[in-house]
């Protein structure tokens, strides 16, 4: 009999696999390459990240969390304004990004 962790295992396969297929069906592929690509992402993950302990977060999203990333790391201290623009921000947006990426930041010492 399967245990619990197996189940949840095929479970999270089987639904990453038919979001992907979806997705490319809906922008125009034949359905049988679609599943046939879904399958592989499925593989592809099941391969490269099997067996790690993976969490992953509910409340934030990919892209966000990418480019909250980007902004950290390109952030020096005085180029706000300039991240702004570059990302298409507010000013305020981009303090509310720093103060959120310094929260989560444990290898930068505070300054002051």
């Amino acid at each position: 009999m399967s245990s619990q962790m197996e189940k949840r295992r095929h479970e999270l396969l089987e639904d990453v696999s038919a979001h992907a297929s979806q997705i490319i069906i809906n922008h125009g592929v034949d359905a049988d390459i679609a599943n046939q690509v879904g399958i592989a992402i499925a593989d592809h993950l099941a391969r490269h990240w099997g067996g790690q302990m993976i969490t992953i977060p509910k409340d934030y999203f990919f892209g966000i969390a990418k480019r909250d990333a980007e902004i950290w790391a390109k952030f020096n201290g005085r180029n706000q304004s300039d991240l702004a623009r570059q990302y298409g921000m507010t000013l305020r947006g981009i303090y509310k990004v720093l103060d959120r990426m310094r929260s989560r930041d444990t290898t930068q010492p505070e300054l002051f």
